[in-house]
Order: structure tokens, then C-alpha cells, then sequence
């Protein structure tokens, strides 16, 4: 059993501006839409660790460590 708990992070001007970028840099070569680049750019913006079954999407930028969920 996985023990995990959740925060909450407000989106901020500095989270949108960089999921932009994220759009721009990986939407064509990864695939990723606004709503996964969002997510990623809180990660990187809040200093968390980004876990997510969606490796495809979150392993190319580099700004944020990554750890895959395996359910």
C-alpha cells in the first residue's frame, strides 16, 4: 500500500509563463497539451518532485526531477 499525501499549490503568473515555454519546447516533439505543461512548470516553479505514470510527457524537461509512478 502506497502511503501519499497531496498540497495544493496556487497557479501563479511564473507557473503560467513557464508552461507556455513548456508548450512551445515539447508540444510537437513530446506531445505535451497546456493542462500536463502546467503541471509540470508547478513542479518545477515549487521545487517538488513531479510523480506521474506519464513518462512520455515529463521526461524531456529538464527543469524538474521526475520519478515514475508504477501503480
Amino acid at each position: 500500500m502506497h502511503n501519499m499525501s497531496f498540497t495544493v499549490l496556487p497557479l501563479t503568473e511564473n507557473i503560467g509563463h513557464r508552461a507556455l515555454i513548456y508548450v512551445e519546447e515539447y508540444s510537437l516533439s513530446h506531445g505535451i497539451p497546456g493542462n500536463d505543461a502546467i503541471i509540470g512548470a508547478t513542479a518545477a516553479e515549487s521545487g517538488r518532485v513531479l510523480v506521474s505514470s506519464n513518462e512520455k510527457y515529463y521526461r524531456p524537461i529538464k527543469d524538474i526531477e521526475f520519478k515514475r509512478f508504477r501503480p
